[in-house]
C-alpha cells in the first residue's frame, strides 16, 4: 500500500503534546492545529539514515488504487488515551485525508479519547458513536475481554466496526479487520532479548506493564516474561501497572529501586514508562539499564545520553495511513481479502543509542 521510503524530519514537533481533533473537509482541511500546507512546509527532507532509522519510519505515502465508491465519508475513531503515540498516528490519517481529498473524495473523522484509559469510557463512546450513523467506526482496544463483546454486538446490528493502532480485539471477535500492531509479544521478547544479553544473562530485573487489559502491554509483558524465564540466573523481581502514566512510572520505578537498589534492568512496556523509569534512574544515579518502546522525545534524549540502552519504535504514521484507506474499503462494503487483509501487520524497530540523533532529527527536527 506504499511506495519507496522519502525521510523526513521536524515531523512530530509540529504537533500538540495532547490530541482530540475532528476533521472536516474543505481545501485545507486538517488535524487541529496542523493544516496539511503547513505539514507540507514543516516536513523536509532529511539527511541519509542507517538502516534501523530508515526502517523504523515512513513518511512517504501514496493511495492504494481502490476507487472509493461514495465523494464522501465520516468515521469515528476512538483509543486509548490522549498521549503523543496517537498523535502520530493522527498524522498518517491526516496524510491519508488530504490524499483523498485531491482525488475528490472528502473525509471527515473524529479522532477522540478519554484523559486516561478506561474501558468503560470506551464502551460509551462506541454505543454512542454507534447511534451517529457512521460509515465505520474504529476501535483502539483498551480491554479486549471488555470491550470484544460490545463490538460484537454492534456488528450484529449492522455496524461497521474495525480496529486499530496499537490492540486488536480478542480472536473470533466480529470486527473486520485490524490496521495496527500484530507482533506485541515478540517485540516483548526481543527488547528483552537485547536487554539480557546486555546484563550477559544474569540478574535481577523489572517490569512497568502500562493499562491493565490493554492487549498490546500485557503481551509485551508476558513476552518479556516468558524470556526471562529461559535464563536461569536472571529473575523478575517486580512488575507494575503505570497505566500508560510518566509520573506513575517514575514513582513506580523509585519505590522499585528503593526495594531492590542492586535491579540490573527493567522492561519497559509502553511509551510513557521508559521516560518515566529514566527519570527515576537519573535521580538515583542508578545503572539499572533500561529498555522501551517508542518515540517519546524525551525517551530519544534519553537514549541519545546513554541513559536508555533500547527502545521499539512502531511506524504511527503508516499506522494512519493505513487505517484511513481502509476504513473507506470496509465503508464501501469490502471485506478482507485481496483488497487488504484481516490484519494490516505495521512494523517495530529496535534502534540504540547510536540512532537517537538521527531519529530526533528524523522525528523532531533536533539537531545537536
Amino acid at each position: 500500500m506504499r511506495t519507496a521510503r522519502i525521510k523526513r524530519k521536524g515531523l512530530l514537533a509540529v504537533i500538540p503534546a495532547a490530541l482530540l481533533c475532528l476533521t472536516a473537509c474543505s481545501s485545507t482541511a486538517g488535524t487541529a492545529g496542523t493544516e496539511p500546507e503547513d505539514l507540507r512546509e514543516a516536513v523536509e527532507a532529511a539527511a541519509p539514515a542507517d538502516d534501523a532509522v530508515s526502517t523504523a519510519v515512513d513518511f512517504d505515502h501514496e493511495l492504494a488504487s481502490y476507487q472509493p465508491a461514495k465523494d464522501s465519508y465520516n468515521f469515528y475513531f476512538t483509543y486509548k488515551t490522549v498521549h503523543p503515540w496517537w498523535d502520530a498516528v493522527a498524522l498518517g490519517m491526516e496524510d491519508a485525508q488530504r490524499q483523498f481529498l485531491e482525488k475528490g473524495v472528502c473525509i471527515t473523522y473524529e479522532y477522540m479519547a478519554p484523559d486516561g484509559t478506561s474501558a468503560e469510557d470506551q464502551i460509551q463512546r462506541l454505543l454512542a458513536a454507534e447511534k451517529t450513523g457512521y460509515d465505520v467506526i474504529g476501535v483502539d482496544v483498551a480491554d479486549e475481554d471488555i470491550i470484544s463483546p460490545v463490538i460484537d454486538g454492534m456488528a450484529a446490528n449492522g455496524t461497521k466496526v474495525m480496529t486499530f493502532s496499537s490492540s486488536d480485539a480478542r480472536e473470533g471477535c466480529r470486527r473486520i479487520a485490524y490496521v495496527g500492531n500484530t507482533h506485541n509479544y515478540e517485540d516483548g521478547v526481543a527488547l528483552t532479548e537485547a536487554l539480557c544479553e546486555k546484563l550477559d544473562y544474569k540478574g535481577k530485573v523489572a517490569v512497568l506493564v502500562g493499562s491493565k487489559g490493554a492487549p498490546c502491554h500485557e503481551d509485551r509483558a508476558r513476552g518479556a516474561a516468558d524470556t526471562i524465564s529461559k535464563y536461569g540466573d536472571m529473575e523478575v523481581v517486580a512488575t507494575e501497572y503505570d497505566m500508560d502514566s510518566i509520573d506513575l512510572a517514575y514513582e513506580l520505578t523509585l519505590k522499585i529501586l528503593d526495594d531492590h537498589p542492586d535491579l540490573d534492568g527493567i522492561i519497559c512496556c509502553n511509551m510513557s514508562n521508559p521516560v518515566g523509569a529514566a527519570r527515576a534512574v537519573t535521580e538515583k544515579n542508578s545503572s539499572t539499564v533500561i529498555v522501551g518502546m517508542d518515540h517519546d522525545r524525551e525517551a530519544l534524549e534519553y537514549l541519545r545520553d546513554g541513559v536508555i540502552y533500547c527502545l521499539g519504535v512502531q511506524d504511527c504514521y503508516s499506522i494512519g495511513f493505513d487505517t484511513l484507506q481502509i476504513a473507506v474499503m470496509i465503508a464501501d462494503g469490502n471485506t478482507p481479502g485481496d483488497l487488504f487483509p484481516e490484519r494490516t501487520n505495521e512494523i517495530t524497530t529496535v534502534i540504540y543509542q547510536k540512532d537517537a540523533a538521527m531519529m530526533l532529527e528524523l522525528l523532531y527536527g533536533e539537531v545537536l
